[in-house]
């Protein structure tokens, strides 16, 4: 009998659960959209949630049932949002809706957490802003006060779920409680949260490994869905996860995912502190480290400039690379990382056909990836070894070949890398496997793998620094 794990991934607009085999087969998926509202990215009901978590629970339950002769459902684990916190009173129940990520009220409370944690962290994570739990607890505190003398524990998105599952609220990760002001490095909540800002110490979470046994599945969902010896995981970050699903938990592995915006995720043996905050590290549940960071730059551009038919562009770029075109589809203003400049806009080669403004467009982001992978070896002291990829930007071959070649090193396509499947890897990982390094090798598979041609990265060597002096020029770095 085989093995099998439930991820749960609650995201902003919906929730959805993967039934993954210990060989990492995908034996079904279930997901539901909230009803999202105009105060939606501020604020959201965590009974919401759950009643759409209980929705796909059903989904997965009924198709484990039809199989459970074959396999035995072991562990759940769930992830979702970095930075989303609820108070809650003794009973567990929220006493507000959750405070979403992203709402930026907490914004101006956020500057002044930063300055606190930048006197006292010398070499931690103090890059605190709207988006951080800290600032959003401070926040509410603030202006919530006859709230505040009820709150019985304050905890993040996952936690309320794997509460739900567990009947446990008083448990979080390392990579949960590090925007909250957990000390990753010290394995303590430093002090100056409690002396300096108005929160109590009993507020805080027992913080634990993600994947760490934290409890049973209860009796009462263990009997909805014929499954009484399941064990319920501490969580994990919904960013944390999707790495985890690419397979790029090692030291030396690293994940790129090109969405909406770039997001670089990887592991060191070493933490790896930037005093510019263009990247922070969580801790690995292994015990390394998982520094990254995230890029304005991304294939936003791909649908906004060149529309959803793109299978003709990519058969032309195939025979147009390496353009030699100087192209960078910033579509907003301002980068982040690998780089600060508020003041940045991007550039096209405005002369170009469709298909050469495409393929350098690709190049373009490729040149900013590197970019960011020199930071980290400069910061880190330690080079790349493979780069995992994921996201809508990883679909194309085309741009899989000049980012290998670009980069000079070889790049992976996962097969499953939702935050969902990351999370039953997650549960996997202690509850059944020794590590999470481990399970990712069981449960984890390559669907194409692009190697780096001699030739072809002579040239990008070329053109990449032609791109970095273009970007000096402008003096954006």
């Amino acid at each position: 009998m085989q093995q099998c794990f439930i991820g749960i991934d609650v995201g902003t607009q919906g929730v959805r659960a993967s039934l993954v085999t210990e060989t990492g087969e995908v034996l079904g998926e279930a997901s539901r959209q909230f009803i999202l509202t105009a105060g939606s990215r501020m604020e959201q009901s965590p009974n919401d949630w759950w009643n759409n978590t209980l929705e796909v629970m059903d989904e997965l339950g009924a198709i484990w049932q039809a199989r459970h002769d074959a396999y035995q459902v072991v562990a759940i684990g769930v992830d979702s949002t970095s930075g989303t916190v609820i108070p809650v009173d003794h009973a567990n129940r929220p006493l507000h809706p959750a405070i979403m990520y992203s709402d930026l009220r907490s914004m101006d409370v956020g500057r002044k957490v930063k300055a606190l944690a930048e006197r006292h962290v010398s070499d931690g994570y103090t890059g605190f802003n709207a988006s951080s739990g800290l600032s959003k607890m401070v926040w509410f505190i603030e202006n919530y006060p006859e709230k505040a003398a009820k709150i019985h524990k304050w905890i993040h998105a996952a936690d309320y779920i794997t509460g739900m599952l567990s009947g446990r609220f008083d448990v979080t990760d390392y990579t949960n409680a590090l925007k909250s002001g957990y000390d990753v490095a010290r394995f303590k909540w430093p002090d100056y949260l409690t002396a300096e800002l108005p929160l109590q110490r009993g507020w805080f979470q027992e913080v634990v490994p993600s994947g760490t046994p934290i409890g049973k599945l209860c009796e009462e969902w263990a009997a909805r869905w014929r499954m009484p010896h399941v064990q319920v995981v501490a969580g994990m970050t919904d960013g944390c996860a999707s790495q985890v699903a690419s397979g790029a938990v090692k030291p030396g592995y690293w994940n790129t995912t090109i969405g909406t915006t770039l997001v670089i995720k990887g592991v060191t043996e070493k933490a790896v502190h930037d005093p510019d905050g263009r990247l922070y590290s969580h801790r690995h549940p292994d015990g390394y480290w998982m520094p990254g960071g995230a890029s304005n730059t991304g294939a936003d551009w791909v649908m906004t400039d060149f529309g959803t038919d793109l299978q003709q562009l990519n058969e032309i770029a195939a025979n147009l690379i390496p353009t030699g075109l100087l192209a960078w589809p910033l579509k907003q203003a301002g980068e982040r990382f690998p780089f600060i400049a508020p003041q940045a806009k991007g550039f096209m080669p405005e002369s170009a056909s469709p298909a050469q403004r495409f393929a350098a467009c690709m190049e373009g982001v490729a040149y900013i990836e590197r970019l960011a992978y020199e930071l980290i070896e400069q910061l880190s002291g330690e080079r790349p070894a493979a780069v995992y990829t994921a996201g809508g930007g990883s679909n194309s071959d085309v741009w899989l070949t000049i980012r290998s070649n670009v980069l000079h090193l070889p790049i992976y396509k996962c097969k499953e890398a939702s935050g969902a499947v990351g999370a039953a890897i997650a549960a996997a990982s202690k509850a059944h496997f020794t590590s999470i390094a481990e399970a990712a090798d069981r449960m984890t598979a390559i669907e194409r793998s692009i190697e780096p041609d001699p030739e072809l990265a002579k040239v990008y060597e070329l053109n990449y620094h032609r791109f970095v002096d273009e970007l000096k020029k402008r003096k954006y770095i």
